[in-house]
């Protein structure tokens, strides 16, 4: 098995960062965005968060593919949500930018389609300015998914997203690096709070549920980044649509929602280890 480097054993390389991000980026420790990055075939990830991703895939040889399904769930939801009318997103957790980001996908659809990107990594959104230059109706902020609030506002500030219209609120895994510790369910109901009626929630999770041994026991590796993954079951994760109509086919293991092709559907669905859902509002409150 791969073993991880520790801080001293990098020594001055890790200390040192590659030019044009940000100084502020640990490369002592891995990253949940990097290491995500990484699964998906990119580019933007370092020494560090390899030999960790190497690791877990030692472990669940499947994990690159259970990375690509979530990019595949999150894609087919923006088109429902642009089916329905949407045209603005507000994109938390985004990561680091990779070939069908949801800017790409919704601006193919609605040219005047808005994009605000979210992400708590500098990595991530250092890239995604880089990918964005030009594009005067996407950019991407530094924020933290347990300051709503403060995402809300810095949203709002983008001049991108009007909140007295509907928009798609995105969450696509990355409510599962939030411990129950931070009140996960308060920060989810404060962003249904800001909505307007007719707009759309999206989340997807990982679960202990269906899942075999070996892939808990990859899922606990991700203590050794600063995102530590908490796997929720079906109705926790249900629960964090508050009273929003949920979507057919409900919250399901994500190859299940609204595959694009009946043979798109693995035979295991399960395998990917995460639920998806989509949720309308079409209602005051939440």
């Amino acid at each position: 098995m791969i073993r991880l480097v520790a801080a001293n054993d990098l020594g001055d390389r890790a200390m040192q960062t590659p030019d044009g991000l940000p100084a502020e980026i640990d490369l002592t420790r891995p990253s949940a965005a990097r290491v995500y990055d990484y699964f998906l075939g990119g580019a933007h990830n370092f020494e560090i968060d390899r030999q960790l991703a190497e690791q877990i895939a030692a472990m669940t040889p499947n994990l690159a593919a259970t990375m690509r399904s979530g990019r595949e769930f999150l894609r087919r939801a923006v088109r429902v949500l642009l089916d329905a009318g949407i045209d603005q997103f507000l994109d938390i957790g985004s990561g680091i930018p990779t070939v069908g980001n949801v800017h790409e996908v919704a601006q193919a659809a609605n040219t005047q389609a808005r994009i605000v990107y979210v992400d708590i990594d500098p990595v991530a959104v250092a890239h995604s300015h880089e990918l964005l230059a030009g594009n005067d109706r996407a950019t991407a902020i530094l924020a933290d998914l347990r300051e709503p609030k403060l995402i809300l506002d810095q949203a709002r500030a983008s001049g991108l997203i009007d909140f007295d219209r509907p928009l798609g609120i995105l969450l696509a895994g990355v409510v599962h690096f939030i411990p129950d510790a931070d009140r996960p369910a308060d920060i989810l109901a404060t962003l249904r709070a800001a909505a307007a009626p007719g707009s759309f929630l999206v989340v997807s999770h990982s679960t202990f549920e269906d899942q075999p041994q070996e892939m808990l026991d990859a899922q606990r590796l991700s203590a050794r980044t600063a995102t530590e993954i908490t796997l929720r079951s079906r109705a926790e994760i249900t629960g964090f649509f508050g009273d929003w109509t949920i979507l057919e086919p409900g919250v399901v293991h994500m190859p299940l929602w609204r595959p694009d092709s009946p043979s798109d559907v693995d035979e295991h669905p399960e395998r990917f280890g995460a639920f998806g859902g989509v949720a309308r509002h079409d209602r005051a409150a939440g």
